[in-house]
């Protein structure tokens, strides 16, 4: 959470220079955004537009925070980034997507950003929350889920990092119903790493669905 306050510090000094410098507005929007203060992202994302109309980021983020909120109560995109990324043996798991959506999709994801997981056809896919399609768990981790999944558990899924060519997952295993009581949903040994970098790619901003 330090950080977007820092962000929103910075980007409010950077607006009494000019203070409809768009680039600028956007960023401190998304960093309000990022700490839950979305009516306050919101009134800034709609300044964006009084001075652009068509601003493609401003849009892109207004729609976003729309959906956002039909799915969570208390408006917040993005889940504290102290809590999101806490790793616990057994219940959660970093991975790499296959066969992952064109970069122009994968370039609007931030690091925090909530996803679907969808299980069609034997194979898991991972959407955001406008149901775009950004990548598909590994097969053996696919088949492992499938029976978690099928059985009751459920999962939340959240963008980590990215870059055009690759997209980490941080996945948590949010319910575990008795019958799987003493079943990881991840081995042990398959241990993630507790780690935020520092330059994770960052924009608001792809079935049936289990999991999240």
């Amino acid at each position: 959470m330090g950080d977007w306050k820092t962000a929103i510090l910075l980007n409010q000094l950077l607006l009494k220079e000019n203070p409809n410098d768009i680039d600028t507005l956007n960023r401190l929007a998304y960093a309000f955004a990022s700490t839950g203060n979305t009516k306050k992202a919101k009134d800034i994302y709609n300044k964006v537009l009084n001075l652009d109309v068509q601003n493609p980021v401003a849009l892109r983020c207004l729609k976003k925070l729309n959906v956002i909120g039909k799915h969570h109560m208390n408006g917040h995109i993005m889940q504290q980034m102290n809590n999101i990324f806490i790793e616990e043996p057994g219940k959660t798991k970093v991975i790499e997507l296959v066969n992952i959506a064109d970069p122009k999709v994968i370039s609007q994801l931030r690091c925090g950003e909530i996803l679907i997981i969808s299980l069609k056809r034997m194979k898991i896919f991972v959407l955001d929350l406008q149901k775009r399609y950004i990548g598909m768990l590994p097969d053996d981790i696919s088949k492992r889920l499938i029976r978690f999944l099928n059985g009751g558990n459920t999962y939340a899924a959240y963008v980590k990092t990215t870059d055009n060519s690759k997209v980490m997952i941080f996945l948590r295993e949010t319910r575990r119903v008795p019958k799987f009581k003493n079943q990881p949903s991840f081995t042990v040994s398959e241990r993630t790493k507790l780690t935020i970098p520092k330059n994770a790619h960052l924009s608001f901003d792809e079935s049936e669905d289990k999991g999240e």
